[in-house]
């Protein structure tokens, strides 16, 4: 990937590297352990820990026999910096939405404030 945020994406696009970190929130934890609630192998895990730790959101470390996993949020936070302004722009709509429900149950929206024009017929 060329860029730090692509490889984020790209790593997030698979919802079993999402639930690798969402159990990797609770702490470190060994490959054996993240395969568990997966119907995949070890080493088909470790294809997905090596797509996480290329983006930089795994990390291995070395403790005798036991290379434990952690997580690196570095990148989720760079990813949900560049998701903020887009996270700004739904929220000041859906509170215009609401504005706007809030008007038309009260009886005071558009519908409301004029009447429709009879038709003439043709």
């Amino acid at each position: 990937m060329a860029d730090r945020l692509s490889a984020t994406f790209a790593a997030l696009a698979d919802p079993t590297r999402r639930a690798i970190l969402a159990r990797l929130t609770e702490g470190e934890c060994s490959v054996t352990a993240l395969a568990e609630p997966f119907a995949m192998s070890q080493p088909a895990v470790s294809k997905h820990l090596k797509v996480l730790e290329r983006a930089g959101l795994v990390s291995r470390g070395r403790e005798a026999q036991w290379r434990p996993c952690r997580l690196d949020a570095g990148p989720l936070k760079d990813a949900t910096d560049w998701l903020e302004p887009y996270r700004q722009l739904w929220e000041a709509r859906f509170d215009r939405l609401d504005a706007y429900l809030a008007e038309l149950q009260a009886g005071a929206g558009p519908a409301s404030k004029s009447k429709p024009k009879p038709r003439k017929p043709r």
